[in-house]
């Protein structure tokens, strides 16, 4: 299966409700928002990606930090994923990935650990987003239903040549630990088209995973013919 290997360390989750109706102008269309309580959500996840090997490295690439806000989707299946607003990303060589239509940017993107705090920082090259993010980790939690459907999805979705496509991906269950938010100030919400979050974020923080197996991506098929869309890539 796997197209790509890697771990996913060092990870911060801040998730927010937003009403449906504001979430679903910014699906392509074969998408339909994905609900928990009645509430959409979307989630800023800093972490670092590592030991990223693409198909047929003979090498790992070096450690470098990530941060998308994504947004919870049904296919046309049915079946559960993620849609990513954006992806910033501290190594060019990301940037392939959007010949497949992942929405990667490159920008400045650090984190430091000191005195327990966990702190994030982003700013994409030129006028794009910023982020400035602090969290302090706690005890190991024991997820609830909601943790586990705010953290664990095993498909992405991207769009392609005018088409959905999926990526299916695999990894152990996230080991999660309570999170206090000691500091937050940012614009991805803002540049992605949201308005500001409003609700008091939902916070989680994750020592990784490890081994983490994304597929080849595929165009997504429904009645056994390829989903295509005939509005506009926007």
């Amino acid at each position: 299966m796997p197209e790509l290997r890697a771990d996913w360390l060092t990870q911060t989750f801040v998730h927010w409700a937003y009403p449906p109706a504001l979430i679903q102008p910014l699906l392509p269309r074969g998408l339909t928002v994905d609900t928990y309580d009645g509430s959409a959500w979307v989630s800023l996840t800093p972490f670092v990606m590592a030991g990223v090997r693409p198909p047929g490295s003979p090498a790992a690439l070096p450690p470098f930090a990530e941060t998308n806000l994504r947004t919870y989707v049904r296919g046309p299946d049915g079946g559960q994923g993620l849609w990513f607003l954006s992806i910033e990303v501290a190594s060019p060589v990301m940037l392939a990935a959007r010949a497949v239509g992942v929405p990667y940017h490159v920008g400045r993107l650090e984190l430091a650990r000191r005195d327990g705090v966990v702190a994030y920082s982003g700013a994409r090259r030129g006028s794009g987003p910023r982020y400035r993010l602090s969290v302090r980790p706690g005890e190991a939690i024991r997820p609830s239903r909601r943790d586990v459907w705010l953290t664990s999805r095993w498909r992405a979705f991207t769009r392609r040549l005018g088409a959905l496509w999926e990526t299916p991906v695999e990894h152990a269950p996230w080991p999660l630990r309570e999170a206090r938010l000691d500091a937050l100030s940012e614009t991805v919400t803002l540049v992605a088209g949201l308005p500001p979050p409003v609700t008091e974020p939902v916070v989680h923080f994750s020592d990784g995973v490890r081994n983490v197996r994304l597929g080849f991506s595929h165009p997504v098929r429904r009645r056994g013919r390829a989903l295509h869309h005939v509005a506009p890539d926007g």
